[in-house]
């Protein structure tokens, strides 16, 4: 199915206005997961955004059959924040542990590794790499370029299944990551809003069962605080027209934390920092039916 671009595609707070008005959003509460499993389900748990904060998450991770991380895991990609990562990764007792990159993993993101690859027409001319161009939010300059001269820094992540634009089947359901985002400050995986989003969406295949993004869609949990929506309007359609997974789950927005549903598909923001950067949210939990005739022991 095709997805058109949509007219207000570079202003999501005013396409959301016009879009809601045909769109329902069911607010679900978030509650502690039943002790007992069901054997003919899955409990997955979801976190996002922690930021390197792991050793400061005062709560429990609860126990589950696949765990996923939606992207920001570290403060800006630095090598030893990564291996910090995968050490607190290991220790966790889920059987199977899915991760994404977010706009805070740098060195994932081969713009920033390889520049004159892949940089920017203004790089290019100036000699510069995307580094000159990028806030610090809160990083020093030096912090920035350690963290993107680590090559093949996927090979640090040895305690979990990394994606990035890649599916994998667990238990016969098919879970796909990808870790882009609408341009936000010049970060990891920025693409600008409209075709170039639309592309990288346009690569998730139709049969998934959990989506994960890193960047919310437009209206589920991408609310600001300042009032702002920041999710993507193609995604949005991406996910309702085409690929309709059962769960879609992402981060990013701190303050956009929860579960919602449009009645077909849940929506889960399981951001852990809140907008104080404070590993505060609970993991988010969900049970998901396993297909006909698929086990646990497959």
């Amino acid at each position: 199915m095709k997805i058109d671009i949509h007219p207000l595609t570079h202003d999501p707070t005013s396409a959301w206005k016009e879009l809601s008005k045909s769109q329902r959003v069911i607010k679900i509460n978030t509650k502690p997961p039943a002790v007992d499993v069901p054997s003919n389900k899955v409990r997955v748990v979801c976190m996002s955004d922690t930021h390197s904060l792991t050793h400061h998450i005062k709560f429990d991770i609860p126990d589950g059959d696949i765990f996923i991380h939606a992207g920001d895991f570290t403060r800006c990609g630095k090598l030893d924040e990564v291996v910090d990562f995968n050490e607190w990764l290991k220790k966790l007792p889920h059987k199977h542990k899915l991760v994404i990159a977010g706009n805070h993993e740098l060195s994932f993101d081969h713009t920033f590794t390889h520049p004159f690859q892949n940089a920017s027409a203004c790089c290019k001319k100036t000699g510069s790499t995307l580094l000159d161009e990028i806030p610090t939010l809160g990083n020093s300059k030096e912090s920035l370029a350690e963290a993107v001269k680590t090559e093949n820094i996927r090979q640090y992540l040895s305690s979990c299944t990394y994606l990035q634009d890649e599916c994998v089947e667990l238990y016969g359901l098919k879970i796909y990551g990808t870790p882009w985002q609408p341009e936000f400050c010049k970060w990891a995986f920025n693409v600008k809003r409209g075709q170039a989003c639309l592309e990288k969406w346009e690569q998730i295949p139709e049969n998934v069962d959990i989506l994960v993004t890193h960047t919310p869609p437009v209206g589920h949990g991408d609310l600001c605080c300042s009032g702002v929506r920041a999710g993507c309007v193609e995604l949005l359609a991406t996910v309702q027209q085409r690929v309709k997974p059962k769960y879609h789950v992402f981060g990013h927005v701190h303050e956009g934390y929860g579960i919602t549903s449009d009645g077909r598909i849940i929506f889960v923001n399981a951001s852990t920092c809140d907008i104080n950067y404070l590993p505060n949210n609970q993991p988010i939990v969900f049970d998901v039916t396993l297909p006909k005739g698929r086990t646990k022991d497959d």
